[in-house]
């Protein structure tokens, strides 16, 4: 495919349309690249996290949006006991590292007790990586900065032609 600045503009904004419901907006910049700058709702972002977990029994995950960070809640039903739910819980960071989508929990906690290291470092990988489509990561993109505010995560990449 021939990416003229044209081609290259529809197809952004084509890929933002087709990986949800987040917003775009799209400039570009005196060396002929664009910058693309996404916002997603804390909804979006519970659906990114929920997948992102893909644990059967982990239900009602929350997340709550902080100046710079995330925290996220839920329950997870006991494989044993169906009718037992224990609290899980984690502060998620979110940033921009070396033009990449970088993905840190902390705090993991399953009622109390500190969450293995290897599933942790799963759904940070897990979560940078949906979040980097959902925000519309181009193959020629790097992401310049990343902000988490009450309402909403903004991401913005640099997409070279």
């Amino acid at each position: 495919m021939n990416l003229t600045p044209r081609n290259l503009s529809i197809l952004l904004l084509s890929l933002c349309l087709l990986t949800g419901a987040c917003k775009a907006n799209i400039s570009r910049n005196a060396d002929g690249s664009y910058d693309v700058e996404t916002t997603i709702s804390q909804k979006e972002l519970q659906q990114v996290i929920t997948a992102s977990i893909a644990d059967p029994l982990v239900t009602g995950v929350t997340v709550s949006l902080q100046s710079g960070y995330v925290l996220v809640s839920g329950e997870r039903k006991r494989l044993n006991d169906n009718s037992r739910t224990d609290t899980l819980s984690f502060r998620l960071d979110l940033a921009a590292r070396n033009g990449q989508l970088v993905s840190t929990i902390s705090n993991a906690l399953l009622d109390g007790i500190a969450i293995e290291q290897n599933r942790v470092d799963l759904w940070n990988q897990k979560i940078a990586n949906r979040l980097a489509l959902f925000g519309g990561k181009h193959e020629n993109g790097t992401l310049k900065s990343l902000t988490i505010t009450p309402s909403t995560v903004t991401m913005t990449w640099n997409v070279k032609k």
